[in-house]
């Protein structure tokens, strides 16, 4: 036998609402005595207008007329109890009634509740102030509007950057019906999860606050918000009051999937009033690679291991290959038409083989370390004498080859054991000696970045001028000031082409992972998708709000990261030129960004050490490292198995990261000048797990994992999930990368 219909309004039944018979009243409305009851204050006599409107509100209960019996509640809401009308001060029938409630619900949340309420009552305060202020909007107070949002929008600047910068235009009731995201908030409630203590206490504040603002919070709250009250003691243990005082953070979250506007997903680039329900597909697997090509590389494999058989406990070079294409799902996996690519070459065959044979023999780095360090290995190349001149640093796949590129706006090439670097011949040199390292000269302006083109170590030693199918790097890119990037020839050390299309210096650049695309960012606030053989982009990745000063390659080529100087990252469909996903959390220019090898993670980082880790699937955040000082981390890499990151920036160290381990930030809902030289230098040191010291100390402070040290006056906290910090001596780091080897390469230069 069914029961009674719930009551309207959604999740908000009659044990956690706002709204229902158990708690009439709640949003302010006086609640009405039964007749022949006495309520505060003077008695009322028989006649008075007190009893009159009482008889009149029962005769139209019993009669049903509900909408008449409740404008007829308001209006006595403003009558004294002789019936003559109560007048408001001014200033709480214009806007500043909204000011008064803002600040009456944010200085209770921030400075007079409890601790462990805090967290999960700070998200209160968000769907507040924009219903505040589309409220003031929406009333005609456009003075008013103006002057919430400047008083209060930097709040939330770190998580809601793009919500606010479409309600900084909203100033009049016109602007609402031409907003989609006035449209979104206006037509949808917002979901909010909080706990039951939290919730009770909150309604507990407003019902005692009534006539400061507690009212207007109150009716903001049953208008447009659901909000779902969570058992702390059936919730899991991420809730529980000893996890939230071990975490001794008012910074911790409730799920991400009970927060929000159903349809609109932090996540996602779409902020459209038609946003679906979940979030544009991603397809993360490994890329589709051609039949004929795979075939060639299981034979010439399965002669490999004829040839060298393996050692007793290590898989066939055929068994690796199986391990490593394991089939992902279809919906998993892009389509190879979507990103075309060139047929393959006999190179491509001979990088496959190496490949798998790199990844047979490589140093494994377990899937968690509990932040045990792996003893991972870094080998710091340190260039002296450089007055300061260089500007990047890129190391070639191979391992074979350093390039830097310098504000004198030429590229200088060494050869990383210090062999000489033969030069082409000439029609009057036909046999030129070779030399110690090579300038590329041709750019205007300053040279800001670098990148080989994909290649692999030879699997026979080879001279750098070996036939076109050595898998050795043949050419290199270089962007600069100038506006341009060029395409070098590491066989004749020319320029080949040079493209053109931005018009602002180029930030960065990056080989795509099967050589045939690349793409660039830049100061116009674009990334550009360009293959090797047209002279004009294929594509413009517009959206940013500032500088595009990183990229990063997806794994399987099918998607692009751009990190950017408005704190945000976006990643983007290639195939299409759109965005699927906005990640925001940084609170500083974004200076680097890396997609793990497994693609599923991303990294990012900003100007203030900050790292993010985000899952690409969700959009959402995983969890934040911190360890690195002020100045910007300028490079992160992955390990081979996707487990660690390492980074490395201007605080003179690089950092290694166990990327698995959780700790209290991770979210629980899962998810050159002549004599600069290229001479290896000893300039790194391994130091203890998580140590902390002060910006340019050659040792690390006393420290321990998670602890601190006072540098300047501020504190530099280091996260529980730091493995290592390999300090320099006074040595900037520009670039630190993983090999297939599991081996760290760092590049720095020495400014004393």
């Amino acid at each position: 036998m069914s029961g009674p219909a719930p009551p309207p309004g959604g999740p908000l039944s009659r044990s956690n609402s706002l709204g229902g018979p158990q708690n009439a009243g709640l949003a302010g409305t006086p609640t009405i005595p039964p007749q022949g009851s006495q309520g505060p204050g003077p008695p009322a006599g028989p006649g008075s207008q007190q009893n009159l409107n009482q008889i009149v509100l029962e005769y139209l209960n019993k009669k049903g007329y509900a909408k008449t019996e409740s404008m007829l509640r308001r209006e006595s809401a403003h009558q004294d109890p002789e019936g003559k009308p109560v007048f408001q001060k001014l200033e709480e029938e214009g806007g500043n009634k909204y000011f008064r409630s803002f600040n009456l619900i944010k200085g209770w949340v921030l400075d007079d509740n409890l601790e462990i309420y805090k967290g999960e009552l700070l998200r209160l305060l968000w769907p507040t102030f924009a219903y505040c202020l589309l409220d003031l909007v929406a009333d005609y107070y456009p003075r008013d509007a103006e002057k919430f949002f400047e008083t209060y929008h930097e709040m939330f600047t770190r998580e809601h950057s793009e919500d606010l910068r479409a309600l900084s235009r909203i100033t009049l009731p016109e602007h609402i019906q031409a907003s989609e995201i006035a449209k979104l908030y206006r037509n949808n409630k917002y979901r909010l999860s909080i706990t039951m203590m939290a919730f009770h206490s909150l309604l507990q504040f407003l019902e005692s606050h009534l006539e400061e603002g507690g009212k207007i919070i109150m009716n903001i709250m049953q208008s447009h918000m659901n909000i779902m009250t969570i058992d702390r003691a059936k919730a899991s243990s991420e809730y529980s009051i000893s996890a939230m005082l071990h975490r001794g953070s008012t910074e911790q979250e409730m799920p991400a999937e009970d927060e929000g506007i159903p349809g609109h997903h932090p996540g996602s680039a779409n902020t459209s009033l038609n946003a679906p329900e979940v979030l544009p597909k991603v397809q993360l697997g490994p890329a589709q690679r051609e039949s004929d090509l795979m075939e060639d590389v299981r034979a010439d494999l399965e002669k490999e291991d004829a040839k060298n058989p393996p050692v007793a406990g290590r898989n066939t070079l055929v068994e690796e290959l199986e391990k490593t294409i394991k089939r992902e799902p279809d919906d998993d996996t892009p389509n190879r038409d979507a990103v075309p690519l060139p047929p393959s070459t006999q190179r491509d065959v001979m990088m496959e083989v190496q490949k798998i044979k790199e990844n047979r023999d490589r140093f494994p780095i377990p899937g968690r370390t509990g932040g045990v360090g792996p003893g991972v290995s870094v080998v710091m190349h340190t260039f002296h004498n450089t007055f300061d001149s260089i500007n990047c640093i890129e190391f070639s796949g191979d391992l074979k080859l350093v390039a830097v590129g310098t504000s004198e706006s030429y590229i200088r090439i060494w050869s990383i054991d210090g062999s000489p670097l033969p030069s082409a011949p000439t029609s009057t040199n036909p046999n030129p000696p070779p030399s110690a390292s090579k300038r590329l000269i041709g750019h205007s302006a300053p040279v800001y970045a670098l990148s080989f083109a994909p290649s692999t170590s030879e699997p026979d030693p080879t001279p750098l001028d070996s036939p076109a199918n050595a898998t050795s790097p043949r050419v290199l890119l270089s962007s600069s000031a100038d506006k341009s990037i060029r395409l070098w020839s590491l066989d004749t050390w020319t320029c080949l082409v040079a493209y053109k299309g931005h018009d602002a210096p180029i930030w960065d650049l990056s080989w795509g992972p099967f050589g045939y695309y690349f793409a660039s960012a830049s100061h116009d606030r674009t990334a550009r998708l360009w293959s090797s053989d047209h002279i004009a982009p294929l594509r413009i990745f517009a959206g940013h709000d500032g500088d595009v000063d990183c990229l990063a390659w997806h794994p399987n080529g099918s998607y692009l990261v751009t990190g950017s100087n408005d704190k945000t990252v976006r990643l983007w469909d290639v195939a299409r030129g759109t965005p699927v996903r906005l990640f925001t959390g940084h609170t500083a220019f974004v200076t680097a960004v890396a997609v793990a090898p497994s693609g599923r993670l991303l990294a990012s980082a900003d100007e203030g050490g900050a790292i993010i880790l985000w899952d690409l699937s969700s959009g959402r955040r995983l969890k934040r490292l911190r360890g690195h000082a002020k100045g910007g981390v300028w490079s992160l890499a992955w390990s081979v198995e996707s487990s660690v990151l390492v980074s490395a920036g201007a605080d003179h160290t690089v950092r290694v990261w166990d990327v698995l381990m959780q700790t209290p930030d991770s979210i629980s809902a899962q998810p050159g000048s002549g004599a600069a030289g290229g001479k290896a230098s000893a300039d790194a040191t391994t130091a203890g797990a998580g140590a902390v010291g002060k910006v340019g100390d050659a040792a690390p402070g006393g420290a321990g994992a998670g602890g601190q040290k006072k540098t300047k006056g501020k504190d530099v906290v280091v996260s529980s999930d730091q493995i290592s910090v390999f300090p320099t001596k006074k040595s900037p780091v520009y670039k630190v990368e993983f090999t297939r080897m599991n081996l760290v390469m760092a590049g720095g230069v020495y400014l004393p």
